[in-house]
């Protein structure tokens, strides 16, 4: 494209459609913060009785804050809800996906709320080890796991690892064999589902790296190849179409595919393939403009699916296994920021922008530039009676992309020093943390019952040299 004036092809309209303008721009929406998020008598928000003011105070910012309570009660939920309407059927297994988050305390607190685990390199199995789990509720998943951490999976007795290729079937037995142990193992099947999200997270299209093909037979061809190695036992099948789904449409297709594959595959190996797991996705509420489907809507709508398809296709229904992460994860948490740098852009035609600066940026949340996510943010530190203005949140990273909220209203008298929240910011914020620009990466805390607990500590400048060796 030819270089242009700036402005000159771009429209000018500030607010996009989706965001009504507020009410009350001091209130906390249902749905984005987590349970125990109130305002004080203040105006100050705090979160699990702890006000983000002493957050900052001890921790410093930016700060991922975690409401225990909040991911407890979800991944609780979660668990419950799919067991409850799966015990008709075969029954269900409840993993929580780590790549979300993971961290010691959570892998202990998903351990404790009765959830197993999926981990998807020798790193997060590390953590999970570290934490006390149960390496026989552990699944390792991988498109190209090495063979260290092949071993070291197989050595420390995880309960499944998923084969995502032809190629691996050889090296995981071959691994197993000099283990002296027969490893369980399920395939993942790539079903062909175009999964309405975000291109990057879309996961069961052919033309993508994850699984092996059921439509042009290779799928079928593992299921024989698994069957015939005496160090490998195969339990199932696993399939996964994408994250942030809202609808049930996409899972109804793939479930389709892959028990159809199952039936295909009994018959081939003569035996049924007794566990299914559809992955996880769930979608989450970052705006107003999200509507997600509650566990009850969904557990109850994928078990009438599955019952349904294997009817169908007169097929004895196996064992399912689901996989939440973002949806228990997301909106558990919440980012804290100081507010520096304020900016009146203009823009011509008589509108301004409102740049907000804050001190943290992509190298916490690199959701927004790479997947073109949104995110909601609030005054947190204090309420305001100002107009609201439009805002947008940048941080301090060398970028014209460092964009962390690209729309939101805050009080037209936001000012340095301010302190704002982004919500739901619990899953793959932390995870895909950086040191751009040489970022020190920030402080995770937990809170519960007026008591903050310290989970991951801040970076500092001597872990950031410490690597270095000159």
């Amino acid at each position: 494209m030819r270089a242009h004036e700036a402005g000159a092809l771009h429209g000018n309209d500030l607010v996009p459609q989706w965001l009504p303008y507020p009410s009350d721009v001091n209130h906390l929406i249902e749905g984005l913060w987590s349970k125990t998020t109130t305002r004080n008598a203040n105006g100050e928000v705090e979160i699990g009785g702890v006000g983000v003011s002493a957050i900052k105070e001890q921790f410093g910012t930016p700060t991922f804050v975690i409401d225990e309570d909040d991911f407890r009660s979800r991944a609780r939920l979660f668990r419950e809800t799919f067991e409850r309407a799966f015990a008709p059927l075969a029954g269900v297994e409840m993993s929580y996906a780590s790549k979300a988050f993971l961290s010691i305390a959570v892998a202990r607190w998903v351990r404790e709320e009765g959830l197993g685990l999926d981990v998807c390199s020798g790193g997060e199995l590390a953590i999970a080890l570290r934490a006390g789990s149960d390496a026989s509720r552990l699944t390792f998943h991988g498109n190209n796991k090495s063979d260290a951490e092949l071993s070291l999976a197989i050595e420390a007795g995880v309960g499944r690892l998923v084969i995502d290729s032809l190629e691996e079937i050889e090296r995981v037995s071959n691994i197993a064999a000099k283990h002296g142990t027969r490893q369980r193992v399920l395939l993942r099947v790539t079903s062909g589902v175009e999964a309405h999200t975000h291109e990057f997270i879309s996961t069961a299209h052919e033309d993508q790296k994850f699984g092996i093909s059921i439509a042009t037979g290779e799928a079928l061809e593992a299921i024989r190849r698994v069957e015939a190695e005496e160090a490998l036992t195969l339990d199932g099948l696993h399939s996964h179409i994408g994250s942030q789904i809202f609808d049930t449409n996409g899972f109804e297709v793939a479930a389709r595919r892959v028990l159809a594959l199952a039936k295909e595959g009994q018959g081939a190996i003569d035996r049924p393939l007794s566990h299914i797991i559809l992955g996880g996705g769930f979608g989450v509420m970052y705006t107003t403009q999200n509507t997600p489907r509650t566990a009850e809507q969904l557990a109850t709508q994928l078990a009438a699916i599955v019952e349904n398809s294997c009817r169908a296709l007169d097929l004895e229904v196996p064992r399912l296994g689901f996989e939440p992460g973002r949806a228990i994860a997301g909106p558990s948490t919440q980012t804290l920021y100081t507010v520096g740098t304020i900016k009146d852009v203009e823009l011509g035609a008589g509108q301004k922008r409102l740049y907000v600066s804050i001190d943290g940026g992509m190298s916490d949340n690199i959701r927004t530039a790479l997947y073109d996510a949104d995110y909601s943010c609030l005054l947190t530190s204090r309420t305001s009676e100002v107009e609201p203005r439009i805002v947008r949140v940048v941080g301090k990273h060398c970028e014209s992309g460092d964009i962390v909220v690209k729309d939101e209203y805050l009080p037209g008298d936001v000012e340095r020093g301010d302190l704002i929240s982004v919500p739901v910011t619990g899953a793959y914020c932390y995870s895909l943390a950086s040191n751009y620009n040489s970022a020190l990466r920030p402080a995770v805390v937990s809170v519960k019952n007026g008591k903050v607990t310290e989970m991951i500590r801040r970076e500092t400048l001597e872990d950031l040299l410490a690597r270095d060796l000159g």
